[in-house]
Parts: C-alpha cells; structure tokens; sequence
C-alpha cells in the first residue's frame, strides 16, 4: 500500500476531491487512474478541460482494505493534509465529488471559494441518472469559471 497524495498543477483554478485512493490507484500512486479516472477524465473533455488543467486528489491518501469507504477516524486523519493542499493550490473552485468528500464542505479553508458538489464518478459510472447528475453539475462548473 502507497500514498496517493494526488497532482495537477500548483496554480490550478479547479481543485477536485475524491473519496479515496482504489486498487488502481494504490499500484500506480496516481488519483484517478483506473475506471473512475477515465470517466472523470470523459466528463472534463465534454466541457472543454483536460485533466491536466485540474489539481485531483482524495480525503484519504490511502487505499481502503476492501476497497470500502474510509472510516471517520482515517478521514479526520488525512483531512490536515488535504487542507494543506488547498491552501498551497488556493484553487478558484473546489469539486467535492461524492458522499466522502462533501464530508469537508463546512470546512473553513473552503470559506470564500466556490464549492460544487456531485456525485463521485464511480457511481455516475454505474448509475445513468447520476451520470446524468454529473454531466448537468459540470456544465454549471463550466460557467462557474466563466467560460
């Protein structure tokens, strides 16, 4: 098991926030490789972004044995980090992607940025109407930045 600690640029205006890290993840050390990656990746290119534009990491750093959601305590464990990245990005706007990630959403490091939340793309994948979900919230993220 490896940290995914996550990338994209240092001065990205969009700042995406995942759950956690997946078997995929954990083999290549990247946020967002497997699956779920390439559908995020699919749903960015529909509104004009490519992956790179975007900084992309997860409340826990780590892969979850079981692949089963993070505990509170593995959150609250991880949450320091991920604060600290925020502040060192200082994104324009954060996407909260999911049930994990919307956990943070009251945080004070987000007080003053524009938040979007959606769904994760894992379950976007599986379920239509949450697909559906996802493409209507990042064509609204596609005017949040004013483009």
């Amino acid at each position: 098991m490896q940290a995914v600690p996550g990338e994209g640029p240092r001065s990205a205006r969009l700042f995406f926030v995942g759950q956690a890290p997946g078997a995929m993840e954990d083999q290549t050390g990247r946020p967002f490789a497997g699956r779920a990656g390439q559908f995020l990746n699919q749903m960015l290119a529909e509104i004009g972004l490519e992956r790179g534009d975007i900084f992309v990491t997860s409340v826990a750093k780590h892969f979850p044995p079981d692949n089963r959601l993070p505990r509170k305590d593995e959150v609250e464990a991880c949450l320091p980090f991920l604060i600290r990245q925020i502040q060192v990005v200082d994104p324009e706007i954060v996407v909260l992607m999911g049930k994990v990630a919307e956990q943070v959403r009251d945080h004070s490091v987000l007080a003053g940025r524009k938040v979007l939340v959606t769904v994760h793309p894992a379950a976007a994948m599986r379920f239509p109407a949450m697909a559906e979900r996802m493409r209507k919230d990042f064509r609204k993220l596609r005017q949040m930045l004013g483009s």
